[in-house]
């Protein structure tokens, strides 16, 4: 139940300073209410920099700290056919018919090593590839020009030869298969290329000859094993799926699963083909439902939806990506989108990222949610909390919160108080002296003891928050290594307070763009 007070709640120390002032409203959660299924759609798969990358031991250092946060399952990145992981070249093989049969399948045109350095270091640390099928080998390209304007410089083209693009494909599907067996790799998802709506396929009409790509793809994958699960288009901005849909229905071509991406701050015409002004918290949403409801329309109504990357800003808006914004923002597109979606991937778990080149100073507007030198992000202690959620939804009214059961007992809600960016786009904006409007929640919680003990956690300018040490520093583009050690003590979610309900309820302000999770056991 939700309903605007006309007085002021009591605050407690959650509270902005006094001369902020607050917005007053009532929320009661009835721990013994209707639910309905809550699974952590918006954690289980995390997107991260280029396949090469994850050798690095930073990378894999990230990945175990965000894991251990949130348990997630898989992660995407872009570029395990380029040529710097090495699997195809057709000039490396050994023509020489004295050499023994072992030797000569050694000298064959793929190369697996780095392949299986990559993939065997994601299982080593408990989480599966999502493999994103890009880009195109150098000597396999029709166009070896077509290069994408990214650092490490990705050829965008289709394949001069299908014939030769099917049998790599069947080369790496049996050799996963060979290396970590059947039934490990069936539950891994194929994603044909990446965002072939954009500048990063080559092929002309972009759509027609996508679907050829993915034809080929889809149908080499089968042929090795039925079990494997492939699907696409995963276009940018919400883009093909109707015709995706009726193409593979035509051509009765294997999809298992739809994907698609979306950023808060991509437009209403580029989108939803309309001339709205749709805000940042609201973009996710819209294009998901709008997705959702494609589908629904299709002949795969049933097929599952992948929004393969989705974050606030698909640029480096440090004012976005790096500051407490993205807690409340994370938490109302999980209220809005559940429901709605199989899995969203979040783009991304790390900052060990190189697509505008070499990391150059730590808060640039990074998608990681943790910055270079382990330095915690409040994304990452946005993700922290909100997988303390249950996976049972209990009915709400409000917009500003989410109340779940967990399946061992307890109950656990978020609360937040959502407000724009303080600035955007890549120049940062320091947050304004005067601190923004507070809101203020009396919560009643029903079917819990009357005095029961509640566990506070809370993100916010003042919590949880490393930017404000970095802008206290005079943000330096170089920190040196004992400011590394405090921004890393600064990034640190602190730990939850303890309260007590007072006959069942709980007064409470949230400051302008936090996020509160509490839990009564």
């Amino acid at each position: 139940m939700y309903r605007p007070l006309a007085y002021a709640a009591v605050l407690l120390a959650l509270a902005a300073p006094a001369h902020a002032h607050a917005q007053t409203e009532e929320i009661t959660v009835d721990a013994h209410g209707p639910t309905t299924p809550f699974p952590h759609f918006w954690e289980k798969t995390f997107g991260s920099g280029r396949a090469i990358l994850s050798l690095r031991q930073d990378y894999r250092d990230d990945l175990d700290t965000v894991h251990a946060a949130t348990n997630f399952e898989s992660v995407r990145f872009h570029g395990i056919f380029n040529d710097e992981v090495g699997l195809y070249d057709p000039d490396r093989q050994v023509k020489n018919p004295g050499l023994a049969a072992e030797a000569l399948q050694t000298d064959s045109i793929y190369n697996f090593s780095y392949i299986d350095h990559i993939y065997d270091g994601l299982l080593a640390h408990h989480v599966r590839p999502f493999v994103e099928l890009s880009f195109m080998p150098q000597k396999m390209s029709s166009d070896p020009k077509a290069i994408h304007p990214f650092w490490y410089h990705p050829n965008v083209a289709p394949p001069k030869d299908y014939a030769t693009w099917d049998a790599m494909i069947t080369a790496f599907a049996k050799h996963l298969i060979d290396r970590y067996g059947a039934e490990e790799v069936s539950t891994w998802y194929f994603e044909v290329w990446n965002e072939p709506n954009l500048d990063f396929w080559g092929g002309r009409p972009n759509q027609s000859t996508y679907f050829e790509l993915y034809d080929h793809t889809a149908r080499a994958l089968k042929a090795v094993n039925p079990k494997l699960i492939v699907g696409g288009p995963s276009t940018a901005q919400a883009a093909w799926v109707p015709d995706f849909l009726a193409h593979t229905k035509q051509g009765n071509i294997p999809v298992d699963f739809v994907s698609t991406h979306v950023y808060g701050n991509d437009t209403a015409d580029n989108v939803l083909k309309t001339n709205e002004n749709v805000p940042r918290d609201q973009m996710v949403y819209r294009s998901v439902k709008k997705v959702h409801e494609e589908i629904l329309k299709s002949a795969y109504p049933k097929i599952p939806l992948i929004f393969s990357e989705y974050n606030a800003s698909y640029a480096n808006e440090p004012n976005v990506t790096d500051t407490v914004y993205m807690g409340p923002w994370l938490a109302n597109t999980i209220r809005q989108c559940d429901g709605l979606i199989q899995s969203m991937s979040y783009w991304s778990f790390s900052d060990v990222f190189e697509e505008q080149g070499v990391v150059r100073t730590p808060f640039y507007g990074g998608f990681g949610v943790i910055a270079e030198d382990d330095i915690k992000k409040p994304a990452f202690n946005a993700f922290s909390m909100l997988h303390r959620l249950g996976d049972q939804r209990i009915h709400l009214d409000a917009t500003d919160a989410i109340a779940t059961r967990a399946a061992k007992g307890g109950v656990a809600i978020a609360l937040w108080n959502y407000a724009p960016p303080f600035g955007e786009g890549a120049a940062y904006t320091p947050p304004p002296t005067t601190p923004g409007t507070s809101k203020t929640i009396s919560l009643t919680l029903k079917g819990v003891a009357a005095g029961a003990a509640v566990e506070i956690w809370q993100l916010d300018a003042d919590h949880g928050n490393v930017v404000k040490t970095f802008d206290a520093m005079g943000r330096p583009a170089a920190p040196s290594r004992k400011q590394i050690v405090e921004l890393q003590a600064a990034g640190k979610l602190p730990a939850p307070r303890m309260e007590h309900l007072a006959g069942g309820k709980l007064n409470l302000t949230i400051p302008s763009q936090g996020l509160v999770v509490l839990s009564v056991k």
